[in-house]
């Protein structure tokens, strides 16, 4: 009979000295440099510094992104770089950083999201040259062409009172932000912070949050790259629709895919269908789908008002447990979902682009990261130092995907960030001096010790971007 041995007992002192916690997150800090995002926010934010003296408040920007980028969810957590200077170097005190966020009006935000513009081009590049490129987003087993975008909104939580936060439509207390993603790598390109009871399917906010995350993409991609935009159907507003249809005039090939209710006419063509017109559905890996079949109903749905070439498809299936149906649905015995795309014939079987637009559930995935990447909370009472909270979060977002694609291979290349915090971003080292060089030592039993040694090598053979 084995006993279970007891662990090494341990007498505590908080005297150390050298030892370095998080230690990883010095890779998403030099990675803002060598993408020259830290320079493009000291640039964007020189108006706010006051006589020219204190902490440069693009560099608190960026270290408040890293911070969020690390899993930190209060200003307060600022303290954990702070108290590592011979890591992180000089960080801004909490209440500095507050000021900041506080200063942060409509001009700065757009200077910033401009600046993320910038650096997101060096970005790509520097992927273009260590790897592959921007990837293709995959949907049925197949790479899509260009760039996908995908919009939803989200509700956030909020359990104190704060400006323009109120009651949601589930009956909830917060706010409800509308956000944007590159389903290529998972970037944020843009978010819109709202209050609680916006509408849904709002056009003016889809309008603004696509205009912001098309200013995010490089040109050498907005222009010539087909850029296809899938919402759910609270951006099927004929509004927005048409703003999409427009783009092509301002030379950007932009499609869309976006879902649309079942309505009382929708539900008449659908029982009329013929048994023939029912095409078996496909899984993301391109296998059939077991219990579902898709049609067309192109022609047989009044679309008037929308834009021309536009058509509409739905998607029926054995519901699986905990599936919210309708009344219509539950007569049938049947769930159903439809869409509306104006990508012209030829161009993709039926299954094909229905599997396509089912592809955007991924950006659920995206926004519960998020969540836990800075936009879960909210720190202060004001709106509008929320809202620059949340242009942080979404830059943070970004430094953890631009940290995978040159600099990891295997699966921290597309881990989440929770996987990534555990593994790289939380190790902890030891600082030493020798040579006249300033060492971070990893520990040598660190299962995730050559990974990250290995991404901080690559980091300093990044090209970097001309000044």
């Amino acid at each position: 009979m084995h006993t279970t041995g007891s662990r090494p007992k341990l007498v505590v002192s908080a005297d150390g000295r050298g030892v370095v916690s998080h230690a990883g997150s010095r890779l998403l800090a030099d990675l803002a440099d060598a993408t020259g995002l830290t320079a493009a926010f000291i640039d964007a934010l020189r108006r706010l510094r006051p006589r020219g003296t204190g902490h440069a408040p693009g560099r608190i920007a960026v270290d408040l992104a890293v911070m969020l980028a690390d899993g930190g969810e209060a200003i307060t957590d600022l303290a954990l770089l702070r108290d590592q200077a011979e890591v992180f170097g000089p960080v801004a005190s909490t209440p500095t950083a507050w000021r900041l966020l506080a200063s942060i009006d409509p001009a700065a935000l757009a200077a910033l999201r401009a600046a993320r513009a910038t650096a997101r081009e060096a970005a790509w590049l520097q992927a273009a040259e260590t790897r592959a490129g921007i990837p293709a987003a995959r949907a049925g087993g197949r790479d899509l062409p260009g760039l996908v975008l995908d919009l939803d909104a989200t509700l956030i939580t909020c359990h104190s009172e704060k400006e323009q936060a109120a009651p949601t439509y589930k009956r909830g207390f917060g706010y409800h932000p509308l956000l944007c993603f590159l389903d290529n790598t998972g970037e944020a390109l843009a978010g819109r912070l709202r209050a609680g009871n916006a509408g849904a399917n709002t056009a003016a906010d889809h309008i603004t949050v696509l205009d912001q995350a098309l200013a995010q993409i490089p040109d050498a991609h907005r222009h010539g790259t087909d850029i296809l935009i899938r919402t759910d159907s609270a951006g099927g507003a004929k509004a927005f629709l048409h703003h999409i249809r427009a783009l092509r005039d301002r030379g950007i090939h932009a499609s869309f895919s976006v879902g649309h209710p079942v309505t009382e006419p929708v539900r008449r063509t659908i029982r009329a269908l013929p048994d023939h017109v029912w095409h078996p559905a496909l899984e993301q890996d391109g296998a059939l789908r077991e219990g579902a079949e898709v049609a067309e109903l192109t022609g047989a749905i009044d679309l008037d008002g929308y834009p021309d070439g536009t058509r509409i498809l739905v998607r029926r299936e054995r519901p699986h447990p905990g599936a919210q149906l309708s009344l219509f649905d539950l007569d049938e015995g049947m769930r159903h979902q439809v869409l509306l795309t104006d990508t012209a014939y030829g161009e993709g079987s039926v299954q094909q682009l229905e599997v396509r637009h089912r592809a955007h559930a991924r950006v659920e995935d995206r926004i519960r990261c998020g969540k836990s990447t800075g936009f879960g909370r909210f720190p202060s009472r004001h709106f509008q130092i929320n809202t620059a909270w949340l242009e942080l979060a979404l830059t943070g977002i970004d430094l953890l995907v631009w940290t995978q694609a040159p600099l990891l291979e295997g699966e921290l290349a597309t881990a989440e960030p929770k996987k990534l915090r555990y593994r790289l971003l939380h190790a902890a080292a030891r600082i030493t001096r020798g040579g006249r060089q300033l060492r971070l030592r990893i520990s040598a039993t660190w299962p995730w010790r050559h990974e990250l040694t290995s991404a901080f090598t690559r980091l300093a053979a990044l090209p970097r971007p001309a000044t």
